[in-house]
Protein backbone atom coordinates (compact mmCIF):
# COMPACT_ATOMS: atom_id res chain seq x y z
CA UNK A 1 0.00 0.00 0.00
CA UNK A 2 1.17 3.53 -0.72
CA UNK A 3 2.25 6.10 1.83
CA UNK A 4 -0.12 8.91 0.86
CA UNK A 5 0.08 12.44 2.32
CA UNK A 6 -2.71 11.61 4.81
CA UNK A 7 -0.90 8.43 5.90
CA UNK A 8 2.36 10.37 6.29
CA UNK A 9 0.49 13.01 8.34
CA UNK A 10 -0.83 10.51 10.91
CA UNK A 11 2.64 8.96 11.17
CA UNK A 12 4.19 12.42 11.68
CA UNK A 13 1.64 13.25 14.41
CA UNK A 14 2.41 9.99 16.19
CA UNK A 15 6.16 10.58 15.97
CA UNK A 16 5.92 14.20 17.12
CA UNK A 17 3.74 13.40 20.12
CA UNK A 18 5.55 10.26 21.26
CA UNK A 19 9.13 11.03 20.29
CA UNK A 20 9.22 7.88 18.19
CA UNK A 21 12.29 7.92 15.95
CA UNK A 22 11.75 8.14 12.22
CA UNK A 23 11.54 4.46 11.40
CA UNK A 24 9.92 2.49 8.64
CA UNK A 25 6.28 1.46 8.83
CA UNK A 26 3.83 -0.48 6.73
CA UNK A 27 0.47 0.67 5.37
CA UNK A 28 -2.23 -1.98 5.80
CA UNK A 29 -5.76 -2.30 4.47
CA UNK A 30 -7.57 -5.31 5.96
CA UNK A 31 -9.50 -7.60 3.64
CA UNK A 32 -8.22 -5.83 0.57
CA UNK A 33 -10.61 -6.48 -2.28
CA UNK A 34 -13.23 -8.11 -0.04
CA UNK A 35 -15.52 -5.11 0.43
CA UNK A 36 -14.90 -5.34 4.18
CA UNK A 37 -11.97 -2.92 4.36
CA UNK A 38 -13.71 -0.16 6.35
CA UNK A 39 -15.69 -2.54 8.58
CA UNK A 40 -12.48 -4.35 9.57
CA UNK A 41 -10.68 -1.05 10.29
CA UNK A 42 -13.60 -0.08 12.52
CA UNK A 43 -13.29 -3.36 14.44
CA UNK A 44 -9.74 -2.30 15.30
CA UNK A 45 -10.93 1.13 16.48
CA UNK A 46 -13.50 -0.34 18.86
CA UNK A 47 -10.97 -2.80 20.32
CA UNK A 48 -12.50 -5.99 18.96
CA UNK A 49 -9.81 -6.79 16.36
CA UNK A 50 -6.26 -7.25 17.65
CA UNK A 51 -4.94 -9.83 15.19
CA UNK A 52 -4.68 -10.44 11.47
CA UNK A 53 -3.48 -13.17 9.14
CA UNK A 54 -2.10 -13.28 5.62
CA UNK A 55 -0.60 -15.92 3.39
CA UNK A 56 3.19 -15.94 3.49
CA UNK A 57 3.21 -15.59 -0.30
CA UNK A 58 1.68 -12.10 0.08
CA UNK A 59 5.04 -11.05 1.53
CA UNK A 60 7.47 -13.26 -0.42
CA UNK A 61 5.83 -12.91 -3.84
CA UNK A 62 3.07 -10.32 -3.44
CA UNK A 63 5.36 -7.47 -2.45
CA UNK A 64 3.73 -6.61 0.88
CA UNK A 65 6.05 -5.53 3.69
CA UNK A 66 6.71 -8.44 6.07
CA UNK A 67 5.75 -7.53 9.65
CA UNK A 68 8.35 -7.64 12.41
CA UNK A 69 7.94 -7.74 16.17
CA UNK A 70 7.87 -4.13 17.35
CA UNK A 71 7.17 -2.87 13.83
CA UNK A 72 4.44 -0.35 13.10
CA UNK A 73 1.57 -0.28 10.62
CA UNK A 74 -0.85 2.47 9.66
CA UNK A 75 -4.32 1.00 9.08
CA UNK A 76 -6.34 2.55 6.29
CA UNK A 77 -10.01 2.00 5.50
CA UNK A 78 -11.62 1.18 2.16
CA UNK A 79 -11.42 4.84 1.10
CA UNK A 80 -7.69 5.06 1.88
CA UNK A 81 -8.26 7.14 5.03
CA UNK A 82 -5.75 6.40 7.82
CA UNK A 83 -7.58 5.22 10.94
CA UNK A 84 -4.91 4.17 13.46
CA UNK A 85 -1.37 2.94 14.01
CA UNK A 86 -0.55 -0.39 15.57
CA UNK A 87 2.61 -2.12 16.77
CA UNK A 88 3.19 -5.83 16.13
CA UNK A 89 3.54 -7.78 19.38
CA UNK A 90 3.50 -11.38 18.15
CA UNK A 91 4.17 -13.27 14.92
CA UNK A 92 3.78 -16.94 14.12
CA UNK A 93 4.22 -18.81 10.85
CA UNK A 94 2.11 -21.93 10.38
CA UNK A 95 -0.36 -23.79 8.25
CA UNK A 96 -3.68 -22.03 7.69
CA UNK A 97 -5.47 -24.80 9.57
CA UNK A 98 -3.15 -24.39 12.59
CA UNK A 99 -5.11 -21.31 13.69
CA UNK A 100 -5.98 -21.45 17.38
CA UNK A 101 -9.27 -20.65 19.06
CA UNK A 102 -7.66 -17.69 20.82
CA UNK A 103 -6.27 -16.27 17.57
CA UNK A 104 -9.67 -16.53 15.87
CA UNK A 105 -11.17 -14.72 18.87
CA UNK A 106 -8.51 -11.98 18.74
CA UNK A 107 -9.03 -11.43 15.03
CA UNK A 108 -12.50 -10.28 16.05
CA UNK A 109 -14.48 -11.20 12.96
CA UNK A 110 -17.76 -13.07 12.59
CA UNK A 111 -18.73 -15.07 15.67
CA UNK A 112 -15.03 -15.18 16.64
CA UNK A 113 -14.85 -18.99 16.56
CA UNK A 114 -12.12 -21.05 14.90
CA UNK A 115 -14.70 -22.69 12.62
CA UNK A 116 -16.01 -19.32 11.40
CA UNK A 117 -12.45 -18.01 10.97
CA UNK A 118 -11.34 -21.02 8.91
CA UNK A 119 -14.39 -20.89 6.67
CA UNK A 120 -14.05 -17.15 6.02
CA UNK A 121 -10.29 -17.29 5.38
CA UNK A 122 -10.54 -20.37 3.17
CA UNK A 123 -13.06 -18.51 0.99
CA UNK A 124 -11.04 -15.27 0.92
CA UNK A 125 -7.69 -16.92 0.19
CA UNK A 126 -9.15 -19.39 -2.34
CA UNK A 127 -10.75 -16.51 -4.27
CA UNK A 128 -7.41 -14.68 -4.38
CA UNK A 129 -5.61 -17.86 -5.44
CA UNK A 130 -8.10 -18.43 -8.28
CA UNK A 131 -7.80 -14.79 -9.37
CA UNK A 132 -3.99 -14.78 -9.27
CA UNK A 133 -3.43 -18.34 -10.50
CA UNK A 134 -1.69 -20.09 -7.61
CA UNK A 135 -2.49 -23.14 -5.50
CA UNK A 136 -4.14 -22.79 -2.12
CA UNK A 137 -4.94 -25.40 0.53
CA UNK A 138 -5.24 -25.76 4.31
CA UNK A 139 -1.48 -26.31 4.53
CA UNK A 140 -0.67 -22.94 2.92
CA UNK A 141 1.91 -21.09 5.00
CA UNK A 142 0.18 -18.32 6.91
CA UNK A 143 1.55 -15.40 8.93
CA UNK A 144 -0.45 -14.95 12.15
CA UNK A 145 0.09 -11.47 13.62
CA UNK A 146 -1.12 -9.94 16.87
CA UNK A 147 -0.86 -6.21 17.52
CA UNK A 148 -1.75 -3.43 19.91
CA UNK A 149 -3.04 -0.04 18.85
CA UNK A 150 -0.67 2.80 19.76
CA UNK A 151 -2.29 5.80 18.00
CA UNK A 152 -4.45 7.83 18.29
CA UNK A 153 -4.31 8.01 22.08
CA UNK A 154 -8.09 7.77 22.51
CA UNK A 155 -8.10 4.26 20.99
CA UNK A 156 -4.63 3.10 22.08
CA UNK A 157 -4.54 -0.13 24.08
CA UNK A 158 -2.47 1.29 26.90
CA UNK A 159 -1.68 4.74 28.35
CA UNK A 160 2.00 3.99 27.66
CA UNK A 161 1.34 3.75 23.93
CA UNK A 162 4.73 4.84 22.52
CA UNK A 163 6.81 2.07 24.10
Amino acid sequence: MKKTPSVEAIWAAYRETTGMPDEDYAVVCFGQGSGWETKLAELVLVGRKRATAALLRDFTIGGEQMPIIGGHAVTIDGGGKPRCIWRTIELRLGRLDSVSDSFAWDEGEGDRTRAWWLDAHRRLFAARAARDGYGFHDGSETVFERFRVVWPPDVADTPNYPR
